[in-house]
């Protein structure tokens, strides 16, 4: 299979993918549960909760932060992280619209 042409797929198409793809990690699921259950901030101690090395959770945070699932803000020497909790909110009604299309679909198919 060739590379994907993101051009001929919508938007929405295009971000649901995306979104699908920072899931596709245990580690990165990982890393949302924990700044879920603490409901605040975490500076560093992530590496100790996940049990990967550093730069491995380094590379993980930075892909969902540049989805904007979490944000971080810099403190002295560490970078403290958080949900995004609008964009949050944003991509679970993305996912909700999609999943839930076979609700408004009353034709039987095969």
């Amino acid at each position: 299979m060739g590379l994907s042409k993101s051009e001929l797929f919508t938007d929405k198409q295009n971000q649901i993918a995306q979104l699908a793809k920072v899931f596709g990690h245990p580690a990165r699921v990982a890393i949302l549960e924990y700044l879920f259950k603490i409901d605040s901030c975490v500076c560093g101690d992530l590496v100790n909760e996940i049990g990967l090395a550093q730069p491995t959770i380094s590379q993980h945070l930075k892909e969902l932060k540049q989805l904007g699932l979490i944000q971080g803000t810099i403190e002295g020497t560490s970078v403290c992280y958080c949900i995004n909790k609008a964009n949050w909110i944003q991509m679970k009604q993305l996912f909700i619209d999609f999943l839930d299309q076979d609700l408004n679909d009353t034709s039987n198919c095969c």
